[in-house]
């Protein structure tokens, strides 16, 4: 065991990466879930995104059409939810479940001919001086457009929910959705809207993961980030910062026990693997028993005619 192996910069660093795609999907369902819906499909969602961004960036040779590509099929897969549970009014679990089976399934179709293609790389942004910089330089100044993305979004997200006019109204709509119908607001466009959005930070998140954190596809790829984003939303409390907090906090247990792996650390690598997972879990029961910060009409169905 040489734990001098491990370099503390490299690892910052290395969670920030890990901790992208969560983000993305996380900060995608928690603006679904202010909305009043609840989406279970995020993992279908995202590994579609992976699928889709994979072969739309080897095809073109451009890693951002991509993700461009990936944002759009994470939409377009969400219509489907939107269909069933907006219009049809059907169980938004169930529906959700059947979501994230067929993402599942169509990925492992359309990635038959991409397994072992490696993709393009994307470039990372050299920012003069501050890349430079000891320590902080390489932590905070090298990486890709799309890690600087998922930050600003989730400021992006922060801001409108707390201190705009479209914020409050999404928030309405999510608290009660009979009383936002009264006052002249369209709750299914909204939730409608909110859920196309969900899904494009899930597609974009799936992408992430195939383009740059493991730039290759493998079927499943995704192996549960889709889930533990859904569970980082209640950890959030669904407070877009929180969940900044949770992906950074998962992202940086995943990328320790990687690195106690290569350091040959005394303890059986399948209790290494699942060690973020576990941890996730307890930190979800610890902090997540105040249910007041929910929705109010969380998961429960609309229709005007009610």
């Amino acid at each position: 065991m040489d734990l001098s192996a491990i370099n503390p910069v490299l690892l910052i660093a290395s969670l920030m990466v890990a901790a992208t795609p969560l983000l993305l999907a996380a900060i995608g369902e928690l603006v679904v879930e202010k909305s009043g819906v609840l989406n279970l499909g995020v993992e279908g969602m995202m590994i579609t995104g992976a699928i889709a961004g994979f072969a739309a960036a080897v095809e073109t040779g451009s890693p951002l059409l991509g993700f461009v590509a990936a944002a759009v099929a994470g939409a377009v897969l969400s219509l489907l939810f939107v269909v069933l549970t907006q219009l049809a009014l059907a169980n938004q679990v169930a529906s959700g479940l059947a979501l994230t089976l067929f993402g599942l399934g169509l990925s492992a179709l359309m990635g038959q001919r991409y397994v072992g293609v490696k993709p393009p790389q994307m470039s990372r942004i050299d920012i003069p001086l501050l890349s430079d910089l000891p320590v902080v330089g390489r932590i905070l100044f090298g990486h890709d457009v799309i890690l600087y993305f998922g930050v600003a979004l989730t400021a992006a997200v922060w801001i409108v929910l707390k201190f705009t006019r479209a914020g409050l109204i999404l928030r309405a709509v999510g608290e009660n959705h009979e009383a936002a119908h009264a006052l002249g607001y369209k709750v299914v466009k909204i939730r409608t809207l909110a859920i196309l959005f969900g899904g494009a930070c899930a597609g974009l998140g799936g992408a992430y993961i195939s383009l740059i954190r493991v730039p290759q596809w493998t079927e499943g790829m995704t192996a549960g980030i889709g889930w533990i984003a859904l569970a980082l939303v209640v950890f959030a409390s669904w407070k877009p910062w929180r969940a900044l907090l949770g992906a950074y906090l998962f992202g940086g247990i995943t990328v320790l026990q990687l690195n106690l792996q290569a350091a040959g650390v005394a303890i059986p690598v399948e209790y290494l693997a699942m060690s973020p997972y576990l941890i996730t879990i307890l930190v979800l029961v610890i902090l997540s028993a105040d249910k007041s910060s929910a929705p109010a009409s969380l998961g429960r169905s609309f229709h005007a005619s009610r």
